[in-house]
């Protein structure tokens, strides 16, 4: 006969509750293995947001330096060939990259134009004194987290940053 178990509802019999504990301790390594791969998703998926929020800010912040360094008219010494000065699309483009380090942007991704003033409309380059000034870059970024990938196109995200500023009254 089972032993019993007196308890304040009842009385038990003792081999019923190791039963029930026994199966709970199966239960929860379930519940775990059920669960970790959800926080595992939520947890890379909120690492990649943060990435791509990261990578945005950066390039506003290299937007707004390449700006204010194209409104001088100044140009950057070539650092392949020391004594030359790089032309005034590449200068702009290096001020913005030195500004984003940690981002590979393509010499494709720049776009320069210009509005004269008096005028209505942009017009492509980097214009003269007195020009309004406007860069923009687009930026790809790749979705990392791989079940996150298919909701976007291609599992990637395009950044489209931009800046106008009014070019100085003379250029050095």
């Amino acid at each position: 006969m089972a032993q019993v178990v007196h308890t304040p509802h009842g009385v038990r019999p003792k081999s019923s509750f190791r039963r029930r504990l026994r199966s709970a301790t199966g239960a929860t390594l379930i519940e775990a293995a059920l669960v970790t791969p959800l926080l595992m998703l939520l947890t890379f998926a909120t690492v990649d947001f943060a990435a791509l929020f990261y990578a945005y800010l950066a390039l506003e912040n290299g937007i707004s330096q390449a700006t204010r360094f194209a409104v001088t008219g100044n140009q950057m010494n070539d650092p392949s060939n020391p004594g030359n000065l790089l032309s005034r699309t590449a200068s702009i483009e290096t001020a913005m990259r030195q500004a984003t380090p940690t981002l590979t942007i393509a010499d494709a991704a720049f776009t320069f134009n210009h509005m004269s003033p008096g005028s209505s409309s942009w017009a492509a380059g980097t214009g003269g004194p007195s020009d309004i000034e406007k860069v923009s870059v687009n930026y790809t970024w790749n979705v990392l987290t791989p079940i996150m990938r298919p909701f976007f196109p291609g599992g990637q995200v395009t950044l489209h940053v931009e800046s106008a500023m009014k070019n100085e009254g003379r250029f050095n």
